[in-house]
Order: structure tokens, then sequence, then C-alpha cells
């Protein structure tokens, strides 16, 4: 798509993942002796070189000759003696004359050759033993008695040197897979050097009273209610006695389910932090392996690992790697690993003999897809939700993050949470960062707000594109695109406040945007959802309008509207006609079934087909009866880019409808050029 046309702050969704802080990496470990220590692989690194050497190096075998060649010393007296094997191989000695005259020649120097052998060898002499014993004689007719070569016949020979070079070979190359390829597969298992025989090991990371996790729970911001949830369970591993007098128990396991980037990972960190016991960390997919039986293997070391330290604790992030439903999507006969350890992971978490010792805590975006088996109590006692953070949350956060950051007095910690509505923790954490950078990057002293603001711009519509090339034409149509959704946006009682529109490109492929402050709410009625529908389409609306024409911007906007009109027929029972009924496609069970009939499937697309077109009539009338303020917010934006809300009010007047909160207005009053 040429460019998005709108665009609001609650569908941000970038996180900022800096794993180069991550609190659990820094332990306190005893500094290793100086000097290199001898290393036991260099040996095996010797000996495999050593039979690489000999596999080159010519060895004591003699030289093959030819029978011609073979014919013509027999002829002139420089063979001593012939040795046939097998009736068909055939060593040729020669005389002392004749083998000191070669040596003097350089032609038959080995210094591997034994002492006292055969110099030349034919492998197949191609006669039968008595017709080569006959040709040899003929040859030497004319030879002295005395001085005739001499045929020995010998049984049959065994290179016995060569077999075992062979074998010795083999078995040093095999050597050098196992120890250097084999050995690597265990990884850094726990309990061993990695071998192949601790590839059932647990791959758990240990955080105990000597690792230092600077990770508290005064680290954890916007998450009051699930951070009650998960103190009391430090408070029982601190202050058991409390508890058990009153015959309570703690819950054996705890479940943090929530969107990507809400901080259930970050409150694990500070539970390590906090608990004071030893703490055992890992992913889900540290289970999976190719080999049949490892899974099993890794959850009953890792349980045998946690009980001999216990009390202790066992987090296991993103535990849908292992904790699907079972059943579902295992094909027929096969084995299923990814089930066979989901099963002893059951056993070990309430199993006949679990230890109410070690607690777990779980963490994962997809809870939708586990295993009820793994969600009843007795295993996970307790789901805790951890959402996006509302005001005050993101306020809280903010807070956090700007501790370490060199920021101007001028920074309110509210305005900036009013700003980023729907921003989970990482989106904040984000934000802040890149105005951290983005001061650096002007040689500022300190972070002011116009670097936040330029930061919020950033991650939600990407990043600037200043040297991005646009035809004047393009720049008319994206214009008077993004005046249309500002003007139908403002002119409607239930459609988001708007922030700003601008026109400048970010992103991929993002031409403009008009960004919006959407509510507080979990709520919506009919009536906000059809002006929301009207807002995104007033792009297309006044392109139709003013050129008569349409082009692929408003892709983007047509993709939101589709996807809103469906949910509102199948999802939200918004429609007459389908009545109230619900046809989640998200759900497993309507992958391949689909719970209704052609003929209702037929119904709702005419349906969906109906309330957009009516949305589209009626965003078109809205533009026609104000096309005046479109043309002004349009040539607004060609001469200076980019908007505010109080530029629009100083334009077109103030907007119809009461809001319910105030919006962040302009610090300065400043042109766009000059901010630019």
């Amino acid at each position: 798509m040429p460019f998005n046309a709108q665009l609001t702050v609650n569908n941000s969704s970038n996180q900022n993942k800096k794993g180069n802080n991550n609190p659990f990496n820094k332990t306190n470990k005893p500094n290793s002796p100086k000097g290199n220590k001898f290393n036991p692989i260099w040996i095996y690194v010797l000996i495999g070189g050593l039979f690489l050497a000999f596999s080159f190096l010519p060895n004591s075998k003699p030289k093959d000759i030819s029978q011609q060649k073979f014919y013509e010393l027999v002829q002139e007296g420089k063979v001593k003696e012939i040795k046939v094997y097998n009736r068909k191989r055939a060593e040729i000695y020669l005389s002392p004359e004749a083998k000191k005259e070669l040596d003097s020649k350089g032609k038959n120097k080995n210094i591997f050759s034994v002492p006292g052998g055969a110099n030349y060898v034919i492998e197949d002499i191609g006669y039968d033993w008595k017709d080569f014993s006959d040709k040899v004689q003929e040859l030497q007719k004319d030879i002295p008695e005395k001085n005739r070569v001499v045929l020995t016949p010998k049984k049959e020979q065994t290179d016995y040197f060569g077999t075992i070079f062979n074998w010795l070979i083999f078995i040093g190359i095999f050597g050098f897979f196992w120890f250097f390829l084999l050995r690597r597969m265990g990884g850094q298992s726990g309990g061993g050097a990695g071998q192949i025989f601790n590839i059932g090991k647990s791959r758990a990371k240990l955080f105990d009273k000597n690792t230092n996790v600077s990770v508290t729970f005064k680290d954890v911001a916007g998450l009051d209610e699930a951070k009650i949830e998960v103190v009391e369970v430090v408070d029982f591993l601190k202050n058991s006695k409390k508890y058990t007098d009153l015959g309570g128990k703690i819950p054996k396991g705890v479940l943090l389910v929530g969107p990507p980037g809400t901080g259930k990972t970050l409150l694990a960190k500070a539970v390590a932090g906090e608990a004071e016991v030893p703490f055992f960390s890992l992913s889900g997919s540290d289970f999976v392996e190719m080999f049949v039986g490892v899974g099993a293997s890794r959850v009953r070391d890792l349980f045998r690992q946690a009980k001999e330290k216990a009390p202790s604790i066992i987090f296991i992030d993103e535990i849908d790697a292992i904790g699907r439903a079972r059943g579902k999507n295992m094909m027929q006969g096969s084995n299923d690993e990814r089930e066979n350890t989901l099963n002893q992971l059951l056993t070990e978490m309430d199993g006949f003999a679990t230890d109410t010792a070690v607690i777990i805590i779980a963490a994962t975006n997809r809870p939708d897809i586990l295993d009820s088996a793994l969600l009843r109590p007795g295993r996970f006692d307790r789901t805790i939700s951890i959402d996006k953070p509302d005001l005050k949350g993101r306020e809280d956060i903010f807070k956090v993050h700007l501790k370490n950051i060199k920021v101007g007095n001028d920074i309110d910690q509210s305005k900036l949470a009013a700003q980023t509505p729907g921003f989970a923790g990482a989106d904040i954490a984000n934000v802040a960062n890149e105005a951290a950078l983005i001061a650096a990057r002007h040689d500022k002293k300190q972070v002011d707000n116009q670097d936040f603001n330029d930061a919020i711009d950033r991650v939600i519509g990407g990043l600037e594109k200043k040297n991005k090339i646009i035809s004047p034409e393009e720049k008319k149509i994206v214009a008077y695109h993004e005046a249309g959704h500002a003007i139908v946006g403002w002119n409607l009682e239930h459609a988001d406040p708007l922030v700003k529109v601008s026109i400048i490109p970010r992103g991929i492929a993002a031409l403009g945007f008009a960004q919006y402050l959407p509510k507080e709410q979990y709520l919506y009625r009919t009536e906000q959802l059809l002006d929301s529908m009207c807002m995104t389409l007033g792009g297309r609306a006044a392109e139709k309008i003013f050129f008569d024409k349409i082009s692929t911007g408003a892709q983007n906007d047509l993709e939101r509207i589709t996807n809103m009109a469906y949910a509102m027929v199948t999802l939200y029972g918004m429609n007459e006609k389908i009545g109230n009924m619900s046809f989640n496609p998200q759900t497993e069970a309507y992958a391949f079934d689909k719970p209704y009939s052609q003929n209702t499937a037929k119904l709702i697309d005419e349906e969906v087909r109906a309330i957009i077109d009516k949305a589209y009539k009626r965003t078109l009338q809205i533009i026609k009866n104000r096309k005046d303020q479109v043309e002004i917010i349009a040539q607004a934006l060609l001469e200076k880019e980019l908007l505010f809300k109080s530029d629009i009010e100083d334009l077109i007047g103030s907007r119809p409808f009461q809001e319910g909160e105030d919006l962040p207005k302009k610090e300065e009053e400043k042109t766009t050029e000059e901010k630019k």
C-alpha cells in the first residue's frame, strides 16, 4: 500500500526488547585463575592430525611397473627375484647393482620403504602361473644360468599393516565426531559438561542467594493487581507459618496471562529478586528435542533439582510451547513427543508424590490453546490476567523508565500517559529510549517534550523518511486524503478526538497518517463503531469527490473497515438479520468446519457489504457538505506538512462536540517548519 491513511495510537504494538539489560545475566562468578590450563581436547586434535598426515604420506608399498618395462629389466639381467602371490600378484626384487643404479638416478627413493622389500610390483600378471614362468625363462635364454632370475610361488599374502592402519583411521574419524559433535548436543545443560549422556538434563538457569538479580517489585509499575497476587506467593515462602497456622495452603501454580510486552517476564524477574529462594528459569521450548523421551526426562530432572533445593520456584516462560491442548494437532499413528512432555509435567505438578514446597510460575500470551488439565486447580490454582495499562498505570510506568533518563523540568508524565493510550509496558520503554536517542542525536543535554513527541510518532508511524521523493501530484492526493480523515472525524460525535495529521512519509510505505486519541473504554456501542468506519473511509471519499478518481492509498483503511464490519455481524451480534449469534473464526473448532450453512455465509457477506456501503455513502455526504473545510486543511498540509489539533481549531473552528478530556497541545507556539 502506498500510504496508510489512518493510524490510531491504540494499534501500536512495537516493542523494544533490551536483552543487554537482563538482570538475570548478572551473576557473581569467581574470577578464573590466570594462565592457560591444559585442555585434553588438544590430545584428540593431535591424534587426528597424525592419522590424516599418515593417510596422505607415502607408505612402504612398492611402485607399480608395466609388463613391458618388467620384460626389459628381465632381459637386461637386472631382476634378482620374483615372488608371485596367489598366482596373480608379482613382486620384483632388483639386483644390488640395478638398485644402486636406480637410487643414484633418484627414481626409486622412498623414505618409508621397508629395508629388503620389493622394488616393483605387478598387481595382475595377466597369465597363468606356468605361462608366466615360461615367458620369464624365454626372456633369459641369453643370460648365464647363474644370473637368471628366480621365480618363487607364494601363498596368499595379507597386508596386516594396511588393514590395521585403515581401521585406525576409521576409529579416529569416529572419535572426532563423538568428541567434537555429539558431545555438543547437550549444549549448556545442567548437571555436567554437556556430553550426549546429559541430553536429558534440565536446561533451567538457577538463581539463588549467590546470584545478583537487581529487579524488584519497585521496578514493576502498572501491574498493581497482579503484584498483589504474586507478592502473596513470595510472602508465603518467607513467612509460611502465618498461613499454615490458619490451615491455608499456598497455590501450587500461578499462570501469568496477557498480551506481549505487558510485563509477564518482568514480574517473574521481580519474584526472583524478592523471593530469596532458589529460582529456576527456563522457556517452554527448552523441553523440546528431536529425540523421543528427552522432554519428559528434562521435566523430571528439573523437578528433581527443585525438590532438592525446596522451597523453590520454577518459572516457565512461553509455556504454550509444551502446554498446547493434546490430541488436536497430532498426526494419526505418530508419536507426539510434545504430548509426552506435557503428560510428565502434569504428573510432576500434581501427581501421586507431589512436593508442595515447589511453586510453578508460568507465562503465556496464548491461554486459549493450553490444555484444560494444565489449567485446573491443583496445578495452576491462580490465573493472573495482565492487560495493557490504563492511564494511571502508564503514568507509573513512565516514572519508572524516566528515572535513568536526564529529562527537562517541563516533562509531565501524566501528559505522556495521555498521549499513549493502548501502549504496553514494552512500548513505553521503547518511547523513553527513543526519546533519549533523539535528544542525543541533536546534541542536547536533556530530553524535552519535543523529543518525546517525536519518539511517540516514531513508535506509532515508523521512521520519518525525509529523503523520500514524492511527486507534487502524489503529495496533493495524500494531503486531501488525510484532510478527509480529519474533517469526517472532526464532525462525527462518536469518533475519536484528533491529535495531529501529517503528510510526512513514515515507516515502510506510509506517506501520511492521522493520529487520534481513543477514550479509555472497554465497551463500544454500534454508533461508535459506525462513526469510526466513516472516519476511516474519509480519505477514500475525499479522493473520489475532489479528483473523481481513487488510489491505492486506502488499502489499509479498507482492511480495517472490512474487519470491523465482519466483527459487528459475526462476533458482536450487531445485525438484525443474523441476530444475536457469534462465530469466532479464531476458535480451533471452527478451523475446518464452519458453524453455519452456505446460505448464512452468503447472508453475512451481503450484510457486511450493506454496512460498508451505507457508511461510505454517509461519508461522501459529510465530505460534500464540508468541502470547504477539507480544502482549507489540505492546503495547510501542503504548506506545513504537519497540523496539530490547535492548528485545525485556528483554521476551521472548534469541534462541534464536547470532548471528554483535554488533549495534549503544542507546548510552544511555533510553526511546523521551525519545529522541523
